[in-house]
């Protein structure tokens, strides 16, 4: 007979699965003409060697986060290649759920021992800011250079250097006082079970090593949604391209996406950054759309799968 706990569990975990996709299925919905738009693009050769092509990069955008992740989390408790895998794909399963990813950390944690959770739900905040301070570099820089461009004021150009200097700044603090802000958050009951002996500290290597893939995964998901964008609508301007890519992935990083809305937020930040270079609104939807369902609806069906078929529960 099954016992009822992992009756129970296996019950909230399909709950969870089918939220996750609801949400997915009502943020697809929101993009207009988009199956007309990919029944006619997929009609053309190639954008099958396009898709192929990008879906190759997936796993290595996902592997790279998990090496990360694994790296990262070593000096709380070592782990394996593979529990990186199931942690950081359950973790965009669950992300689903929340506004903003917010609950990414609940799945990822489970694969950890139950007194380790709370610094380890400290490293997953940092190993974020790792590649948020990667992406906000580059977007600022690439903000400033398309605002040159278009001659817009000297002093728009200012606010946006400072206010990106100012995130990369906390970023770096962050990452360089992580030991810090864990006895700060010890007034919360959830953190007051880490404990002192194992104090988050980052070695010039371990920063070096995790700043260089931060790069590396950057590189490779912007290399997919220039792929796309390319075999959708040739360009011929490859440096405003890409500095047009580097802001929209900046901003989608640093604006709050409510779970049901959330192509169409990303499709209006598209629309904003890529506006200058007179692209077709629907392209520019259909690239930043295309790049989502590889980099978020693929990884998040696998965690579901791995959700369903491991023991541990994400609640």
């Amino acid at each position: 007979m099954i016992p009822k706990r992992k009756i129970i569990s296996f019950i909230i975990k399909l709950a969870i699965g089918i939220v996750s996709f609801c949400l997915i299925y009502s943020r697809l919905s929101e993009i207009p003409q988009l199956k007309e738009q990919c029944v006619f693009w997929l009609s053309e050769p190639k954008m099958y060697v396009t898709l192929f092509l990008v879906l190759l990069l997936m796993p290595i955008n996902w592997g790279i986060e998990c090496y990360k992740w694994k790296s990262i989390t070593t000096q709380i408790e070592v782990i394996s290649y593979g529990t990186a895998i199931k942690s950081v794909f359950s973790g965009i399963c669950v992300g689903n759920i929340a506004p903003g990813r917010a609950m990414e950390f609940l799945a990822k944690i489970v694969f950890f021992k139950h007194e380790n959770r709370p610094a380890v739900t400290v490293l997953h905040f940092i190993n974020g800011m790792f590649q948020m301070l990667i992406t906000v570099s580059v977007g600022v820089f690439s903000i400033a250079y398309k605002l040159g461009q278009v001659n817009q004021s000297s002093n728009f150009i200012y606010i946006v250097l400072i206010g990106g200097l100012c995130l990369i700044l906390f970023f770096c603090w962050a990452i360089l006082n992580v030991s810090f802000i864990q006895q700060k958050l010890k007034f919360i009951k959830w953190f007051k079970k880490m404990e002192d002996a194992k104090n988050i500290q980052f070695t010039k290597s371990l920063i070096i090593k995790l700043i260089s893939f931060s790069i590396l995964r950057y590189t490779v998901f912007t290399i997919q949604f220039y792929l796309i964008y390319d075999a959708l609508s040739p360009q011929n301007n490859i440096i405003q391209i890409f500095m047009s890519i580097a802001a929209y992935f900046m901003l989608t990083s640093l604006i709050p996406m409510i779970s049901f809305i959330e192509p169409a937020i990303r499709a209006a930040i598209a629309i904003f950054v890529f506006n200058n270079a007179g692209d077709d609104t629907i392209t520019v939807v259909f690239a930043s759309t295309f790049v989502w369902i590889i980099n978020v609806v693929i990884p998040s069906i696998v965690g579901y799968v791995i959700i369903l078929k491991d023991r541990k529960s994400v609640v």
